[in-house]
């Protein structure tokens, strides 16, 4: 609604400042000068008697009147021309920072998808170093993500009692004692954003957080 409203406001403004726009203004305003200097010349050339006559008077009237709104189209046009160019070198700006965002953005996806396909990939090999199968392979890299065993279950389609299993022989090959050494084997290296750690993992794991 208060865009709605807002969009109505902006139209009923624009409406009158549109008279100032385009090539209109100017030509206007050039055309009453035409009126001004011709209503000027009548009067200098038909030399009148007086200055107190219904002629002097209605031809003094329109010089002013055709004089007023010529300055007030010019100066209208000269505003809106100023308006109009800054609107356009704001939209160039704001075309070159929303560019140059998406190029940030580009750069950062390219290095973040490399960045994890190569994590993976030295994921894999460890997988590939202990010997774990498939089934394993599964459930440790749902484990590194932290899903809990009934999550895993649930995604990987087997019942929780089965995913338990595999947890442990993933650990018994690995050598480790549990989910919290699991994850600080392949992540203590890293920095986490946000304050995250193995640690606090570990913390959650013991407490059942992921259970």
């Amino acid at each position: 609604m208060a865009d709605l409203n807002s969009s109505e406001y902006e139209g009923e403004e624009s409406a009158p400042e549109s008279a100032f726009r385009g090539p209109l203004a100017p030509v206007l305003a050039l055309f009453l000068t035409f009126v001004v200097v011709g209503g000027t010349a009548d009067l200098i050339m038909d030399r009148p008697a007086t200055l107190w006559s219904w002629h002097v008077a209605f031809e003094a009237v329109m010089v002013l009147v055709s004089l007023t709104f010529a300055i007030v189209l010019f100066t209208g046009w000269r505003r809106s021309a100023g308006a109009l160019r800054q609107t356009h070198a704001t939209l160039a700006a704001t075309d070159h920072a929303l560019a140059t965002r998406e190029a940030e953005r580009d750069r950062w996806r390219r290095t973040a998808e490399e960045a994890l396909a190569g994590f993976a990939r030295a994921i894999d090999k460890q997988f590939d170093a202990w010997q774990l199968t498939r089934a394993e392979r599964e459930v440790a890299l749902l484990i590194l993500k932290g899903e809990g065993h009934k999550q895993a279950a649930a995604k990987l389609g087997r019942s929780e009692r089965t995913v338990r299993q595999h947890a442990v022989e993933v650990y018994r090959k690995a050598g480790l004692q549990g989910r919290a050494e699991l994850a600080a084997f392949f992540l203590n290296d890293l920095i986490l954003p946000g304050g995250g750690s193995p640690e606090r993992d570990a913390a959650e794991s013991k407490s059942g957080v992921w259970q």
